[in-house]
């Protein structure tokens, strides 16, 4: 889908035209939509269809007339447990009239500017408006990060509890987001790097403030995802840590339930040999048999309770 913007009077207008001063939002673009694009701009097709790749790594390149910015931005993953995410690269273009975004889904970064959600957004001022892409993204990393902790927490809670499979497959959802997360934040981090040492690009004096706003922004989600990563792998580890335990006590309760239940079979087993009654004690008396069950019941009560004295029952 392709839509073209302008700003009037500080309103943002729809527009029909790719004249001076417009933005050109294309949001999973036909071949036919880049290929106008490309064509009225003389921009290379491939470098607008590299920001539809998934696999499309951040980077930045001056090119002949035009400069091409791909950041990773994070996206919730569909049909997934919530705090599950991963990324997927957004393209800016910026010619000497106007600037391009080609991404390939609909995503908040996107859709707060188109309505007029962001304070100062202006369709002429390219740099300000790259710059307020990228710290609107720096700020949803953020916002999902702070989501994917309160996930954690959350699963943390079931730890007293029945320790199901389904919890353990989120918080390993949520581990990869943050592998993801962490990638795509430093590579977004060069690419800053390098914004600030390009002299190309026009900027308003207004401008370095904000990209240092960026960057301060990038450097905290770069903070708290290894804070959260590290967080959840001692989560997982305390997971580890209690299913090994519970498994060790319920060995310990089944093996000393062994021991007790060893007690009535072997002596069981010993009057039950076909020998001479003659030395089976209590095999002639008349009570012999109540008197056997009655000494087993009591030399298993008391090995029940030294096991007990000893915490294996």
């Amino acid at each position: 889908m392709m839509k073209i913007y302008r700003t009037l009077d500080k309103q943002l207008t729809r527009a029909d035209d790719m004249n001076e001063g417009v933005w050109i939002c294309l949001t999973a673009p036909t071949e036919n939509e880049v290929r106008q694009v490309a064509t009225t701009l003389d921009i290379e097709p491939a470098d607008l269809f590299a920001a539809t790749d998934p696999e499309e790594s951040a980077r930045i390149s001056l090119e002949d007339g035009y400069t091409l910015i791909i950041v990773d931005i994070p996206v919730k993953v569909s049909d997934a447990a919530e705090g599950v995410y991963t990324t997927i690269p957004l393209g800016i273009l910026l010619t000497q009239q106007l600037i391009v975004t080609v991404c390939s889904a609909d995503t908040p970064v996107i859709a707060d500017f188109a309505a007029c959600r962001v304070k100062g957004f202006s369709t002429r001022k390219k740099m300000r408006f790259v710059y307020q892409l990228l710290y609107r993204a720096a700020t949803m990393y953020q916002q999902e990060l702070r989501l994917i902790d309160r996930r954690r927490i959350a699963i943390e809670k079931n730890l007293s509890g029945d320790l199901r499979d389904s919890d353990l497959m989120e918080l390993h959802g949520l581990e990869s987001t943050l592998v993801y997360f962490a990638t795509s934040l430093r590579a977004n981090a060069t690419v800053l790097d390098r914004l600030t040492r390009y002299k190309r690009l026009e900027q308003y004096p207004d401008d370095r403030d904000l990209l240092d706003d960026v960057i301060v922004e990038i450097r905290q989600a770069i903070e708290m995802t290894g804070i959260y990563r590290d967080d959840i792998k001692g989560t997982r580890e305390l997971f580890s840590s209690i299913l090994d335990n519970r498994m060790n006590t319920a060995m310990k309760y089944l093996t000393s339930i062994t021991l007790l239940m060893a007690v009535p079979t072997v002596i069981s087993g010993l009057y039950g040999m076909n020998v001479a009654t003659e030395g089976m004690p209590f095999a002639r008396t008349t009570a012999g048999f109540f008197i056997i069950v009655f000494l087993t019941l009591v030399i298993c009560i008391f090995a029940a309770w030294v096991l007990h004295k000893k915490h294996m029952l």
